[in-house]
């Protein structure tokens, strides 16, 4: 029997600039958006994640995605 992988769900992270900490290193903060479409298109996942930064007082730095699955016997 092959293992197979099914997809569970998935989270958009937008990721902010905190400031510095007093060692001069980048604090980043994020926030996290939940139940991502599994066949969303990579363009309009990022023009989403980045418009959601855009709401933020913080300065917008990047955006990712975190997918979870499992493997299936």
């Amino acid at each position: 029997m092959a293992a197979t992988i099914e997809f569970q769900h998935a989270a958009g992270r937008v990721f902010f600039d905190g400031g510095l900490t007093e060692d001069g290193k980048i604090i980043r903060k994020s926030k996290t958006y939940r139940y991502i479409k599994e066949n969303a298109p990579a363009e309009d996942l990022y023009k989403a994640l980045e418009q959601l930064g855009r709401l933020s007082t913080l300065l917008f730095i990047g955006a990712d995605i975190v997918e979870t699955s499992s493997l299936i016997d």
